[in-house]
């Protein structure tokens, strides 16, 4: 059975004292957390150290919102894997905000895929389709390609360590999230696809996140449907009661 993983993505918010005292709640409000959900934090990169600390101890896990795939070199502002190595467990790929705004391709998603997989990090890679997309009727076939370029050259082995979140970018930061059929659609495909990378084995092992204004009222209806693992969670990862309210409810899903 896949363990269900609730990841909440901060973005560019909070000041440092805020990102450390919003994990020392979380952590305090957590601390009954059932063993059957991860939990991970990803703050912004000058939060890392500071929320590592706060989370020591703890079962929460600590996430970057990107990274460059190469290891050292002139890229002025970047981050490489080797800096974070050590550092964190989990980092965020592909996020359609770095897509749209930072001009990552599905290329670079990969070459990233395949770093953070060389220094022991585990991607949590994102997918999606636009408005304009979902209303052509084409996500499907978009999103199947997003994937295969994602997973592209990933051994069997590494590619069972990656978490897939799809995220439909209409839904994303706008209070609307798509229905549980919508988002159960989409990710059995992508299931689907993976399937036909690795097989059967792995693929039912590989853990699919739904991303897309997700909430405490909201979530249990999601993880009800038989391939969604969970949730990245923006806007909402910041609240402590809403987002100790989702994993809670996570926990009870019975899984």
């Amino acid at each position: 059975m896949r363990r269900i993983c609730i990841a909440g993505n901060w973005k560019m918010n909070t000041t440092i004292s805020e990102g450390e005292q919003l994990a020392s709640a979380l952590v305090e409000r957590m601390k009954s957390q059932s063993a059957t959900v991860d939990v991970v934090l990803c703050p912004p990169f000058p939060h890392l150290q500071s929320v590592g600390k706060a989370l020591e101890g703890s079962a929460l896990a600590l996430g970057a919102q990107t990274m460059h795939f190469e290891e050292k070199g002139a890229y002025t502002g970047e981050v490489s894997p080797v800096m974070l190595e050590g550092l964190c467990r989990f980092v965020i790929i592909g996020h359609s905000e770095r897509r749209q705004y930072f001009a990552e391709t599905d290329a670079t998603v990969n070459q990233k895929v395949k770093a953070a997989l060389a220094h022991s990090l585990t991607p949590i890679v994102c997918v999606g389709e636009s408005l304009d997309i979902r209303h052509a009727g084409s996500f499907l076939s978009h999103i199947e390609s997003q994937v295969k370029a994602a997973f592209d050259g990933v051994t069997l082995g590494n590619g069972s360590e990656v978490l897939v979140a799809y995220e439909p970018i209409w839904a994303i930061g706008t209070g609307l999230a798509a229905s549980k059929e919508q988002a159960q659609e989409v990710i059995g495909s992508i299931r689907s696809t993976l399937k036909s990378i690795y097989g059967d084995a792995i693929a039912d092992f590989i853990r699919i996140l739904y991303g897309g204004s997700t909430n405490a009222e909201n979530i249990d209806s999601f993880l009800a449907e038989g391939d969604i693992d969970g949730a990245l969670v923006g806007g909402a990862s910041l609240k402590v009661d809403s987002f100790a309210g989702m994993v809670e409810k996570a926990a009870g899903a019975g899984r």
